[in-house]
């Protein structure tokens, strides 16, 4: 999924290649955002493709308390946070660099008070969510990333649901059936140049 010149995994937790930071301006919901990203980090210098789809697919949240999962330098979680301005915006990563991006890109777009930007174990246990954005990291391989959907989907409120973007060639339609398998109900609800996005749903209590 990652195709970072230095060979070096976007999820690594911290990175070794020189740190070096490139902006982009990204069209999210509506809105240019002029953000900055980093050299180790998802995506430099860039919009990923299946971020793209996924933005372009969806409309955008309203409101609520947002998790954007593997945020990398937090294109998803904060467009959320522009614009949706009732919206709480949790971003979590492994990756410090995407992290402190993400709080730089924040400040720099005035919603440091709507967004927190936190390494997985610094969030509370007892967080929930509305809903939960991911364009999650497939080339952890599928245990690592059943586990990681498992250890999230959970902190859906009753009724929330969680919007996924997977490429088909890396395993979307399998992962949709698996994720229903596992009592999360999923539906594909937009697509395009070989992406799936994805909406899982938690069922009501």
């Amino acid at each position: 999924m990652t195709d970072e010149p230095d060979n070096e995994h976007y999820f690594t937790a911290d990175p070794s290649v020189p740190f070096t930071r490139a902006p982009v301006t990204v069209s999210v919901w509506g809105h240019e955002l002029d953000l900055v990203t980093g050299s180790g980090v998802f995506a430099r210098g860039r919009l990923d493709g299946g971020t793209a789809v996924l933005l372009r697919e969806t409309p955008a949240p309203a409101g609520g308390r947002l998790l954007d999962l593997g945020c990398g330098y937090g294109v998803i979680g904060l467009g959320a946070a522009v614009a949706a301005p009732t919206a709480q915006v949790t971003a979590v990563d492994v990756n410090e660099r995407a992290l402190l991006l993400a709080r730089e890109n924040a400040a720099s777009l005035g919603v440091s008070q709507r967004y927190t930007a936190l390494l997985p174990d610094q969030v509370p246990a007892e967080a929930t969510y509305d809903e939960i954005w991911s364009n999650p990291p497939i080339r952890i391989g599928k245990p690592a990333l059943h586990q990681l959907l498992l250890t999230w989907l959970p902190r859906l409120v009753p009724g929330g649901r969680a919007v996924l973007v997977v490429g088909k060639n890396l395993g979307a339609d399998s992962l949709q059936r698996w994720l229903g398998e596992q009592g999360w109900p999923t539906t594909r609800i937009g697509g395009a140049k070989g992406f799936r996005v994805l909406e899982t749903r938690r069922a009501g209590d």
